[in-house]
C-alpha cells in the first residue's frame, strides 16, 4: 500500500497545486465582474475541484447531515481539526450558508488561490503573537457575519491534530464569536480521518481512507450560558471522533 502511496503522490499534488493556480486569477475576474458574490461561486466550484482531486489518493469524502441548518441567520460551525482537507469539503458541502474561516495571518499570503480567498473572501487572519490584533480582527470578524447572515467556521483545537486525538478548545476565539452572533446558531461538526492522508508525513500521502464529516443539532447561541455552550459543543464533537 505504501509503494502505491509513492505512485500516487506526485499525481495528486501535481493537480492540487494545478488547481489552485488555475483558480487564482478566476477568483480575480469572478471578484472583478461579479463582487462578493461573484467571487464565491469561483471558491465553492474550486472547492469542489480540490475535493474531488482526492479521489486520485482514494480518499472519498462524505458528509452525514441529518440536522435541519437555520437559513438567514448567522451560522457558526465548530469543528475538530485533522488536516487541511478539513477545509475545502466545509466550503463545498455547507456552501449554502457561505462558510467563512478563522486563520492565522500566514495564510494571507504565498498560497496561490487560498491566500486571495483568505484576504478577500471576509475571513479573519488573526496574528498569534498579536493577542490585541487577534481580539480586533475577531471583533470586525464576527460582526460582518452577522451582518451579512454568513456562516464563521472555527477550530478550537488552534493546531491541527496529527493522530485524530483531539486537543483542549481554546475558550476566547468562540466566546468572541457567539458576543456578537446571539441570535444565530452554534453547530458542531466532527471530521474522521482526515488526518490519515498525512499519516506518513508530507511524503508519501495516505490513501484510501474516508473522511467522513458528520453534523450535530444546532445550538442556539442565546439559549445557554457561554460555559454550558462550550462544554456541549466540545462534548458532542468529541463523542463522535473515532
Amino acid at each position: 500500500m505504501k509503494i502505491l502511496s509513492y505512485i500516487l503522490s506526485p499525481i495528486f499534488a501535481l493537480v492540487f497545486y494545478l488547481l489552485l493556480i488555475i483558480f487564482h486569477p478566476i477568483q480575480w475576474i469572478g471578484l472583478k465582474l461579479g463582487g462578493v458574490k461573484g467571487h464565491q461561486k469561483v471558491v465553492n466550484i474550486m472547492n469542489f475541484f480540490l475535493v474531488k482531486s482526492l479521489l486520485i489518493l482514494g480518499v472519498t469524502v462524505r458528509v452525514k447531515n441529518e440536522q435541519n441548518i437555520p437559513k438567514n441567520v448567522s451560522i457558526i460551525f465548530v469543528s475538530n481539526h485533522q488536516s487541511m482537507f478539513d477545509i475545502p469539503p466545509i466550503i463545498w458541502y455547507f456552501r449554502k450558508h457561505i462558510p467563512k474561516f478563522v486563520s492565522k495571518k500566514e495564510l494571507g499570503k504565498g498560497i496561490p488561490s487560498i491566500s486571495f480567498n483568505l484576504r478577500h473572501g471576509g475571513a479573519a487572519l488573526i496574528d498569534r503573537k498579536d493577542p490585541k490584533q487577534a481580539i480586533s480582527e475577531l471583533m470586525n470578524f464576527s460582526k460582518n457575519i452577522n451582518k451579512n447572515k454568513w456562516s464563521a467556521t472555527i477550530f478550537p483545537e488552534g493546531t491541527r491534530s496529527k493522530t485524530g486525538k483531539p486537543k483542549s478548545f481554546a475558550i476566547n476565539g468562540l466566546k468572541v464569536l457567539t458576543k456578537f452572533n446571539k441570535e444565530g446558531y452554534v453547530v458542531p461538526l466532527t471530521i474522521n480521518n482526515s488526518w490519515k492522508v498525512f499519516k506518513y508525513g508530507k511524503f508519501p500521502l495516505g490513501i484510501g481512507s474516508p473522511i467522513t464529516i458528520e453534523t450535530h443539532k444546532p445550538i442556539k447561541i442565546n439559549s445557554l450560558p457561554f460555559n454550558e455552550l462550550l462544554e456541549q459543543t466540545e462534548k458532542v464533537i468529541k463523542e463522535h471522533i473515532k
